[in-house]
């Protein structure tokens, strides 16, 4: 991949705008917002919430493909022949992204939600808190990565192709592992609806958005695509909001009555973040990668693909289901998280090239 196509992703994420800095916000006056709507109109809600096929709500379909495709348009996949130029980097990642961050945040929701606080929860919906929490970590984010790694002055070449690789992994791992866990945890696995999730959420948007990736670049150049992915910026997090008034329009009453739900959900997806941005940071330092590769790598270890996981959430369990809810949690907390994250890299980075 040329330098013109990693400046081409600069260009398209080049710092965290007052939208995205400020997502929690946003998050929180649309939990608001869903919960006054589900009580004083519930009937709109219940008809979106019917609005099936095979199992896939509709709605919430179309607002997935409108949060995933802009993100998935930033993905060139030609960056993968520059894998081998940072292969400590990229190594430490993956190990981290698909050995580590699924099964450790499997163990913390059943520690957390399973046992230390399973007193103050509604014991019916322990297993899908857990399901959704599985599903949070069981994929590397996408496109907030890019800002991540421009905060941290990060080297393009390794967050390009370490996020293409991810992709290209998120295809044919994401059910599996998602399978697994799901099934260690005594949690029933709906395949059938799990590799829909799958065709419908990650195969089928990677094709449209590199179909048309091509189309724009064959037609404008990098002038195109970088016109396009900022008219769409605004329609992918509207898009996430509208789903998340949707959402909590159906979970309204079941946060009105134990509104500590989301707080104690919060506690093992913090602890995560942080246990494998650490880890990730820590081996980068062990192995005596970059700085300027071992920041966003720990970034890319710590983060996660939350649109994917609400959608996969409502696929599998339902609008109302836990799951459900512990997804939106991680979105909640996304951006203050991984800005404490960022912040954190920076401070140490004397420490870290001492080393």
């Amino acid at each position: 991949m040329s330098v013109r196509a990693d400046t081409l992703a600069a260009r398209a994420a080049p710092a965290l705008g007052i939208v995205e800095r400020y997502l929690s916000a946003w998050v929180a006056l649309c939990i608001v917002a869903g919960i006054a709507l589900g009580r004083l109109a519930p009937a709109p809600f219940q008809a979106l919430g019917s609005a099936t096929l095979a199992e896939v709500n509709i709605p919430v379909a179309v607002l997935v493909w409108a949060m995933i495709v802009p993100m998935l348009l930033k993905i060139d996949f030609g960056a993968l022949h520059r894998v081998r130029e940072h292969w400590r980097g990229i190594g430490v990642t993956l190990f981290v992204n698909w050995a580590v961050k699924p099964f450790s945040m499997a163990a913390l929701g059943w520690l957390f939600i399973g046992h230390v606080f399973a007193p103050l929860l509604p014991a019916a919906q322990i297993p899908s808190y857990v399901a959704g929490l599985i599903l949070l970590a069981a994929a590397p984010c996408t496109a907030m990565v890019f800002v991540w790694s421009n905060l941290l002055e990060g080297e393009p070449h390794f967050t390009l192709s370490q996020v293409a690789l991810n992709d290209a992994i998120m295809v044919v791992a994401f059910a599996p592992i998602v399978g697994l866990l799901l099934g260690i945890s005594s949690i029933t696995v709906p395949w059938q609806t799990l590799l829909l999730s799958v065709l419908l959420y990650i195969v089928a948007p990677v094709i449209a958005a590199q179909a048309w990736r091509r189309q724009l670049l064959g037609r404008g150049g990098d002038a195109a695509l970088v016109a396009t992915l900022k008219r769409l910026g605004p329609v992918s997090l509207g898009a996430l909001l509208a789903t998340l008034v949707l959402l909590f329009g159906f979970q309204g009453a079941q946060i009105l009555a134990q509104p500590l739900v989301i707080l104690l959900l919060a506690v093992p997806i913090l602890i995560q973040v942080y246990l494998n941005a650490g880890l990730a940071y820590w081996l980068n330092r062990r192995l005596g990668t970059a700085y300027c590769v071992a920041g966003p790598s720990a970034l890319i270890g710590a983060s996660n693909f939350f649109e994917l996981a609400v959608a996969t959430a409502i696929a599998l369990f339902g609008l109302q289901s836990g799951a459900a809810l512990a997804t939106v949690v991680g979105v909640l907390i996304e951006v203050p998280v991984m800005l404490s994250v960022v912040h954190i890299v920076l401070k140490t980075r004397r420490w870290y090239e001492r080393g």
